[in-house]
């Protein structure tokens, strides 16, 4: 069964879309990559004035499907202006750039390196202690374990689970009894 991109577009980015969470990223296979551009392009458009913004950071041809990145700018511009998650981002070969060139860095890692950039926890707002601590634990031995692997506040960490899941499911919800997605975004 095809997925609609705007029903998994609500699905995976509902924290993102009510300005809790700073970004998501999902996967979406189509009848082909086109159709996938596209989709992110229109969207793209639509969130644009409200402060959000959708892009394909990953293309996978031979599967027809893409990674797409929707994220908050003014948010997503502190976070990788935070100098502690600026000097993580160079110690592993980052260069300091404006947030589309980081952006288009973290793209190349995902589509030349073997292993999962797992920097990316960053791009999606979780904290720098737990993506140290995952890369470091190898994905083991972490306080709990939810839309990331928390290694160093567990009553954080449970909180926005907690609150990712229930802005997801009354989202989904709304989106469901016919809600148009432009009236499910909070403005930035």
């Amino acid at each position: 069964m095809k997925r609609v991109f705007e029903s998994v577009f609500v699905e995976q980015c509902a924290p993102t879309l009510a300005g809790v969470k700073p970004a998501s990223l999902f996967r979406f296979g189509a009848e082909s990559i086109g159709t996938i551009r596209d989709h992110t392009v229109t969207w793209d458009n639509i969130l644009r004035p409200l402060g959000l913004r959708a892009v394909v950071l990953k293309e996978c041809p031979a599967a027809q499907a893409a990674m797409i990145y929707v994220y908050r700018v003014g948010w997503l511009k502190d976070i990788l202006s935070d100098n502690k998650n600026l000097d993580f981002l160079k110690q592993i070969g980052y260069r300091n750039a404006p947030v589309p060139n980081l952006l288009q860095q973290l793209s190349e890692r995902l589509c030349l390196e073997r292993e999962y950039p797992h920097e990316i926890g960053i791009f999606l707002g979780y904290p720098l202690q737990d993506v140290i601590g995952f890369i470091e634990n190898r994905g083991w031995n972490y306080t709990c374990c939810g839309c990331w692997k928390s290694y160093s506040d567990p009553e954080f960490a449970q909180k926005c689970f907690a609150c990712y899941h229930t802005c997801t499911r009354i989202y989904k919800q709304m989106y469901e009894r016919g809600t148009p997605i432009p009236r499910l975004i909070v403005a930035a």
